[in-house]
């Protein structure tokens, strides 16, 4: 990919997102494309490509009616996220980037606080030092909540369980912090766990539809788990991005639950993924207790009411369909890579 300087163009619909190489930047990056946004990302340097997500709205820098910029930069380098967000002039910023695999934030504590707690600092201080009048989007998310027992909505008690819940805890109250101290639009999305065939292949539920569509195509390699009665309250990601753009639409800002309301066990999912490919999950499932977290969160289930009644927001996507959509892209993926 190729960057090149932009011109800002006046009355333009204009966002910035940070981790737009991800799962859900690569979605709400989809969705403000589409609605005529001008869409400019933050990247992180690298000596590979690191692109793949967005691989399909790439769009060429000598192209006179772009609409998608990338930027290399840092969220932990101040100075030039100011500049950059004083260059852009975004009515709109996503904070998506994040260090947010659970078990790794127990391993590197101090980078996902880091990258997790300072990054979004940055952000919001680059905002308040730039002057710019723009609206910010802080992703959250229900690990916040850790040992409180399910539903929880937005009133429920944070209670974290790892680095990496207790590095968002901070982001989350610096976002409500500087909404009410220096009157910024910004906003929590409190995301419950949201997956698709783009997911990182690290986390639980592509680690699962990955190795089905491996099994199902003549691999006997076993799938190694952790807790299997670990419930969780799963959505579709490229649903879920809608909800972040809705939240920065309202006149006010404010902290949403986003989920199904549905929660089931990772032995569940496990399940379904398996039987959609034809296969019985306890010929190829086993607990390894190394995938186990030090300290565990056993259920998180949103209540989505208060999205639903402001936001107009409801997910359609539930667990189950979601393995099964989940396995079919992966195997399509191993049986184009085994042609």
């Amino acid at each position: 990919m190729v960057f090149k300087l932009f011109k800002v163009l006046k009355g333009a619909m204009r966002a910035l997102i940070t981790g737009i190489t991800g799962q859900d930047g690569s979605y709400l990056a989809e969705l403000l494309l589409q609605k005529k946004y001008e869409v400019h990302g933050l990247i992180r340097k690298s000596s590979s490509f690191n692109t793949g997500r967005i691989e399909h709205i790439y769009q060429d820098p000598h192209a006179t009616d772009r609409k998608l910029f990338l930027h290399y930069g840092d969220l932990l380098d101040t100075s030039s996220l100011t500049n950059l967000i004083h260059k852009i002039q975004p009515l709109e910023i996503y904070n998506l980037a994040a260090q947010s695999h659970v078990q790794v934030s127990f391993s590197m504590p101090q980078y996902t606080a880091q990258v997790d707690a300072i990054g979004a600092v940055a952000l919001l201080e680059s905002i308040r030092a730039s002057g710019i009048k723009c609206r910010f989007y802080q992703a959250s998310t229900s690990e916040l909540y850790g040992s409180t027992p399910p539903p929880q909505n937005e009133d429920s008690i944070f209670r974290p369980r790892s680095p990496y819940a207790a590095a968002k805890l901070m982001a989350y109250w610096l976002t409500v912090n500087y909404r009410e101290a220096y009157g910024v639009h910004a906003t929590n999305g409190i995301l419950f766990n949201h997956e698709s065939p783009r997911r990182g292949e690290t986390f639980v539920t592509r680690k699962i539809t990955r190795a089905v569509a491996k099994i199902a195509t003549g691999s006997k390699e076993k799938l190694y788990l952790g807790n299997l009665g670990a419930v969780r309250d799963w959505g579709y990601a490229k649903e879920y991005v809608e909800s972040m753009w809705l939240m920065l639409q309202q006149d006010k800002p404010g902290d949403y639950v986003v989920a199904t309301g549905v929660g089931a066990t990772v032995k569940d999912f496990a399940q379904a993924a398996f039987e959609h490919a034809g296969l019985n999950y306890k010929d190829h499932v086993e607990v390894d207790k190394r995938y186990q977290r030090p300290t565990e969160v056993d259920a998180l289930i949103g209540d989505p009411s208060k999205a639903e009644k402001i936001l107009g927001w409801k997910a359609k996507t539930l667990w189950k369909e979601l393995a099964k959509l989940m396995v079919d892209a992966d195997l399509e993926r191993a049986k184009s890579k085994s042609n």
